[in-house]
């Protein structure tokens, strides 16, 4: 355990020496939701519909740290700024993938303080990331993803580095909502009016407090309009363990606290590693939960993807 949780926090190679191969592959191996209990499916509020662990023979594959779920077509970012699309897998096999880094061209970012992507949002033809070394917001025009630009907030550049933004979401009116990790207590969470990634936007400091002893890794909206927010919790004695909750969006007032409540908790033995992308989808009436972790490129640790439906 000792290895993982250091794993968790290692450096990770942004240029190692192999080249990427022709084709990237991504083979998917169905888990389930608990070892040994097939017929288990439910987790709190949620019914599991399928689980897979993912591996591939591109070295670039790993670290997913958000992603957006649509279409069919899976596109996750990894925090050390790499692009990864690939099909929603339906059963085990293996399927082509296309992994480029997200921020391209001769003025590309090279080390991982200007790579490490922890938040993302795609609404149409525009996505947003989040950028956690740096405290910033970037946006781009898909599907070439183009950068368009981006910016530092002011709210959020006394954000200690390893703490944010690691979680976002884009309100229908445009609005923003972008919460920092924190370290396991009472964070902070920023609503900003407009567009966080245009230079001099300003916003309303709020505060968010996760489930004890858990920080914040991701959120995306609900149909209804309420925030689903992912949770994650890592311990020698316990290992890793994760826990979705729900929010309403809170009113446009400084000072204002979201405080969610706890849906479905994920600890051993059910199927749960570093919990760290959430995306919502609909299929035939039903809200569809799709999670995903990162194994920070370590051996020790899986990438997961698990899908559930919304039972409430």
């Amino acid at each position: 355990m000792a290895l993982l949780l250091l794993g968790t926090f290692a450096p990770v190679r942004i240029t190692p020496p192999d080249p990427p191969p022709a084709v990237s592959l991504i083979h998917f191996q169905p888990v389930p939701v608990e070892a040994g209990r097939p017929d288990d499916l439910r987790v709190g509020k949620l019914l599991f519909l399928g689980g897979w662990n993912m591996e591939s023979n591109d070295w670039r594959f790993g670290g997913i740290s958000a992603m957006h779920v649509d279409g069919g077509l899976v596109t996750a970012i990894s925090d050390s700024g790499w692009l990864i699309r690939f099909p929603v897998p339906v059963a085990a096999g293996t399927q082509r993938a296309r992994i480029e880094a997200v921020r391209k061209g001769s003025g590309a970012p090279v080390n991982k303080a200007q790579r490490d992507v922890e938040s993302l949002i795609i609404n149409g033809r525009t996505a947003w990331i989040g950028l956690e070394r740096q405290n910033g917001v970037w946006r781009f025009a898909l599907p070439e993803w183009r950068e368009l630009g981006g910016a530092r907030p002011a709210a959020m550049r006394k954000w200690e580095e390893n703490n944010g933004p690691e979680a976002m979401v884009r309100l229908p009116d445009g609005r923003f909502i972008i919460f920092s990790e924190g370290d396991g207590g009472i964070t902070e969470a920023l609503m900003f009016p407009s567009d966080p990634s245009v230079p001099g936007a300003r916003a309303i400091r709020m505060r968010y407090r996760p489930p004890a002893g858990y920080r914040i890794t991701d959120a995306t909206l609900l149909p209804d309009g309420r925030m689903l927010l992912l949770n994650r919790r890592i311990s020698f004695v316990s290992g890793m363990k994760a826990k979705l909750a729900v929010a309403p969006v809170p009113p446009p007032r400084t000072g204002v606290l979201i405080a969610p409540q706890e849906i479905a908790a994920f600890a051993p033995p059910l199927t749960v590693d570093n919990m760290e992308a959430v995306s919502v989808t609909s299929e035939a009436g039903r809200t569809i939960v799709w999670l995903a972790s990162d194994d920070n490129y370590m051996p020790l640790q899986r990438s997961l993807l698990l899908k559930f439906a919304l039972e409430e």
